[in-house]
């Protein structure tokens, strides 16, 4: 076995570089993951950008799906050569966080003097996953074994996609009957749209204003597409909702004007479950907030990660309620992942998510 690697590193705000890195050595609670298929995030487009800062010379990425190459001594109930994904948020398993039942707060990572991103290492903290190897930690807490049956590419979204999305329509505590609107439909957004649909929402209103993109959403469950650059989108759902106003409404991109338009649209006492990273303070209007009289919950979710989430989620595919490996639209071998790069920054070409195979 060779001693080096390709791996993906950030190099400064604006480069990133495909480098030889060594294989990481394994750790008694550690497994060495040979990745086999892996993905680009929006949010490793801030990390290149300079947007969310991390130290130079990291590995990006987060989303790894595998085959076990070497596991450390104290590690049971896996064997070398099994194939794996582990979640795009690793938690330890023995933190506080962990024992309170929020293992996405897992408190391991805090990003250079940033406020603390819980359990998300792979690409932050610690070296992450587009490369030809990964280092996993605490590993009998998040390797979780890939049915047999399942290709790479249908289990791809769990790491994070799908776990983010999903957690946005459980946290919003979406009910049977429920009237849900997403506002965006990138990866995260159609996820969650998905999400809705399994909680058993009885009419989704998705919103974006790509086409393909709203065409996706139906697939994914969406009853009503709204194209925000032909519509005032809060007027729209108003009407389709009578007058109403809609139980839960999911935040999926991240900036002031959708996290608004997501209040003017709920009704009262309903939730606003919020996926998006921000960059700047968020202001809430006095009439949208109902000058706090509205019975209105917000709620914030990061990616569930470990492997009883991965599980889960795995079943979901595995049992047929789900297929989302239609939104993998390009492919690409990690030796061209530059490209990739590039491609899904500028959202050329339909991009929705990249399969990255070393």
């Amino acid at each position: 076995m060779s001693t080096k690697m390709k791996a993906l590193t950030f190099v400064e705000p604006g480069k990133v570089a495909l480098e030889d890195r060594p294989i990481p050595d394994v750790g008694p609670t550690d497994a060495l993951m040979r990745v086999t298929t892996t993905t680009v995030c929006g949010t490793d487009i801030h990390i290149m950008k300079g947007e969310y800062p991390v130290e130079g010379g990291l590995v990006i990425g987060h989303e790894p799906v595998g085959v076990i190459e070497k596991l450390g001594r104290e590690v049971q109930g896996y064997e070398e050569g099994q194939r794996v994904i582990a979640g795009a948020i690793c938690p330890s398993g023995t933190s506080y966080g962990c024992l309170d039942g929020l293992h996405s707060q897992d408190g391991q990572g805090h990003a250079h003097g940033l406020k603390p991103m819980g359990g998300w290492r792979f690409g932050n903290t610690i070296d992450g996953c587009q490369a030809e190897y990964v280092l996993v930690p605490d590993a009998m807490a998040n390797l979780a074994p890939v049915p047999d049956g399942l290709s790479d590419e249908q289990v791809l979204m769990c790491p994070d996609i799908m776990s983010t999305g999903f957690a946005a329509a459980e946290r919003g505590g979406v009910r049977i009957g429920d009237i849900v609107v997403v506002f965006a439909q990138g990866p995260i957004g159609l996820c969650a749209t998905a999400g809705a649909k399994l909680r058993g929402a009885s009419m989704i209103i998705a919103v974006d204003q790509v086409p393909e993109r709203l065409e996706m959403a139906r697939k994914m469950g969406a009853d009503h597409v709204v194209n925000f650059g032909k519509t005032d989108p809060v007027e729209e759902i108003m009407r389709l909702t009578d007058g109403r106003g809609v139980d839960v409404s999911i935040e999926a991109l991240g900036l002031q004007e959708t996290f608004e338009a997501c209040l003017r649209v709920l009704k009262p006492g309903g939730t606003l479950s919020s996926l998006g990273v921000y960059s700047a303070d968020l202001k809430i209007p006095l009439d949208a907030f109902s000058a706090g009289l509205g019975d209105n919950r917000i709620i914030t979710s990061l990616c569930p990660g470990g492997k009883e989430r991965m599980r889960r989620l795995m079943n979901v595919i595995e049992g047929g309620r789900i297929d989302l490996e239609p939104l993998v639209t390009h492919r690409y071998d990690l030796e061209d992942i530059e490209a990739a790069y590039e491609l899904f920054a500028n959202q050329e070409d339909g991009v929705l998510k990249i399969a990255v195979t070393p």
